[in-house]
């Protein structure tokens, strides 16, 4: 049986998921609101965590710990470092890393955390593809699969970018994804991070970001949703073939 543990950094972000649960209920965990409910059939747990990588961390926990999660789905908008990427696309994290953790000092990779076996957090299959078809039915040729880029920065100066870009190859840049990917995996739990694009990360992101934050937020909201429906039906499948 699946339970799904979705994270949202800003109320933005999992605003209009709280408004379609069924069966709602609330309880405030280390300062933040979980919300338990159905939504679109599946059982699922949805958080505001708060921005950056210790908030989003800390409510990862939480759901593992407290409220049993099977699967665990960040939700949000994120800076594009891809070109390949405009404002409202979607990226679906095939895995996720840090831009800012770097230990090479001590002969370890850029991004990997000493103690972990891993650079980079791989996503499951099974949500990457869940996601992916979500994607596509919302804004048919607008999804991406690649890595996400996680650090404690708003990124909006070219050159950071393209640093970025250099030591991580990766498609978008946020703030709390690579800290939820790392939790997961350390959980041993499936995981997604799902990016609606609000802006480029570049020198004109401080004016875009504004323009495009709830567009792209809800636009990513209806996607978890789409993908809700779609992993409820998979398991009702399932089941019925038994």
């Amino acid at each position: 049986m699946i339970k799904l543990g979705i994270i949202g950094a800003m109320e933005l972000e999992v605003e209009t998921l709280v408004g379609a649960l069924e069966e709602g209920r609330r309880e405030t965990r280390a300062g933040s609101v979980f919300y338990q409910g159905i939504l679109e059939g599946l059982p699922v747990v949805i958080v505001r965590c708060g921005v950056g990588k210790v908030n989003a961390a800390l409510c990862a926990q939480i759901l593992c710990s407290c409220y049993q999660v099977t699967h665990l789905v960040n939700t949000g908008i994120a800076g594009a470092l891809s070109p390949e990427l405009r404002i409202g696309d979607l990226v679906v994290s095939r895995d996720a890393m840090y831009h800012d953790f770097d230990c090479r000092k001590f002969g370890y990779p850029f991004g990997m955390v000493p103690g972990l076996d891993v650079t980079a957090f791989p996503g499951a299959e099974d949500l990457i593809r869940a996601a992916y078809a979500a994607g596509e039915q919302v804004n048919p040729g607008h999804t991406f699969v690649g890595r996400v880029a996680s650090g404690d920065q708003f990124i909006a100066r070219q050159e950071l970018k393209d640093q970025i870009i250099a030591n991580t190859q990766a498609m978008c840049t946020e703030m709390e994804g690579a800290a939820i990917a790392q939790t997961a995996y350390r959980n041993g739990l499936p995981f997604v991070i799902l990016r609606a694009i609000s802006d480029q990360a570049n020198d004109d992101a401080e004016l875009d970001y504004p323009a495009f934050e709830r567009t792209a937020a809800h636009r990513c909201a209806r996607i978890t949703r789409m993908m809700a429906r779609g992993l409820a039906q998979q398991q009702d499948n399932a089941g019925s073939s038994e």
